[in-house]
């Protein structure tokens, strides 16, 4: 990946950067074409992560996170995302299934899971979309019902990161009556009886990041599983999502950066008409307008990114991170594989890996769609909640 001019806060910062810039280069780029052929998951790629301190990054460390402010955390997804998408994805969707614990629990509640969450040795997975609720996460159908002490968890989640690999699993699941009011947030580890996982997906991409149903056949927790008051469940997830919507974010600028790279190298080494592809005037442009569109990409997410650091409303900023990234990571990509002409068609060359990649960055955590509604509605409620 061509070095970026960063905007890090710290001397730390910079060494960090530099620490996970030598392990995409020594481990990662390495092994990401035979895992992503044969679909294996590289667990043991997230336990080196884990004890290099990575899978905790913008968590206090107090409780076995990096300390580092959101700015940072993006920059470090960003990169790992260029070397190997499905790591940055992984990281990204461990950390978004720790912010129940982390933000909503209690103060026992965190001493007791958050060092372990953070330390490394356990990975995550954020369970709250069900084959009947995508969008529409409101209408969830997974209950819990509470009995004594206990919870008893019945339901299925779809499309679940890291379904069958985790070691534990945020579920939102109904308590109550329809409708948002009605969710709960409950914490699961993945050897409860009665959990279990279908077999995993098969993907258009990132086809080494495990993808599966969880099904829950009257699992029982024990009643201080409960993340939150009872019916603050959705509440929980929308907030972990803004900040999720920054981590897709990040992915999305990694994955585009590395394919305008190699679309840049291409152009410089292929000659047709007796010239470099890339002194074509054509091709120039259609390069500046990806370099562009990566710019701009970055940008945005790191200003919504500032705003969360400051402790500012950043919901609005975030889907508009998340919306104008991926966007701009599929168009990228696309562009890609036409400058590399057959060469970005086949396997031989990892862009057409990461135009299928690409592509589910646009649906995954909100769709676009749904992020162009987050940012009309903030427009429909007056200036004050308008972005700025």
């Amino acid at each position: 990946m061509t070095a970026v001019e960063r905007e890090l806060p710290t001397d730390e910062a910079h060494d960090l950067l530099d620490l996970v810039r030598q392990l995409a280069d020594e481990r990662l780029r390495p092994l990401v074409d035979d895992h992503e052929q044969k679909a294996v998951f590289p667990r043991e790629v997230f336990a080196e992560l884990g004890a290099a301190g990575l899978l905790g990054l913008p968590y206090p460390e107090q409780h076995g996170g990096g300390g580092q402010p959101y700015t940072v955390y993006l920059q470090v997804l960003e990169e790992l995302a260029a070397a190997w998408g499905t790591i940055g994805l992984g990281v990204s969707v461990h950390t978004l299934a720790c912010y129940p614990v982390a933000e909503f629990g209690t103060d026992a509640q965190r001493e007791r899971w958050l060092p372990g969450m953070l330390g490394g040795d356990q990975l995550g997975a954020y369970c709250l979309s069900e084959t009947g609720s995508g969008s529409d996460a409101a209408a969830l159908r997974t209950r819990a019902v509470r009995d004594g002490d206990e919870y008893v968890v019945t339901g299925s989640k779809a499309w679940i990161t890291h379904g069958g690999v985790a070691d534990f699993y945020e579920l939102m699941v109904r308590t109550g009556d329809d409708g948002p009011r009605g969710i709960s947030c409950l914490l699961a580890d993945a050897g409860a009886p009665g959990l279990s996982v279908a077999a995993p997906e098969r993907k258009m991409g990132f086809r080494s990041s495990q993808t599966a149903q969880v099904l829950l056949d009257g699992v029982r927790l024990d009643a201080d599983r409960l993340i939150g008051a009872e019916g603050t469940g959705f509440n929980i997830a929308l907030s972990a999502l803004d900040s999720g919507r920054l981590g897709i974010a990040a992915c999305a600028v990694g994955i585009a950066q590395a394919a305008l790279d190699a679309a840049v190298e291409y152009a410089r080494e292929r000659r047709q008409f007796g010239q470099r592809i890339i002194d074509h005037q054509g091709l120039q442009f259609m390069l500046a307008d990806m370099a562009t569109q990566v710019a701009a990409a970055r940008e945005l997410m790191l200003a919504a990114a500032r705003r969360r650091d400051a402790g500012q409303k950043f919901g609005t900023q975030a889907a508009m991170a998340k919306l104008f990234a991926t966007d701009a990571c599929m168009k990228v990509t696309t562009d890609a594989v036409q400058v590399l002409g057959g060469a970005g068609y086949v396997e031989d060359f990892p862009v057409e890996r990461w135009f299928r990649e690409a592509k589910v960055l646009q649906i995954v955590e909100g769709t676009n769609q749904v992020q162009r509604l987050v940012v009309g509605r903030s427009l429909a409620r007056g200036p004050q909640a308008a972005p700025r």
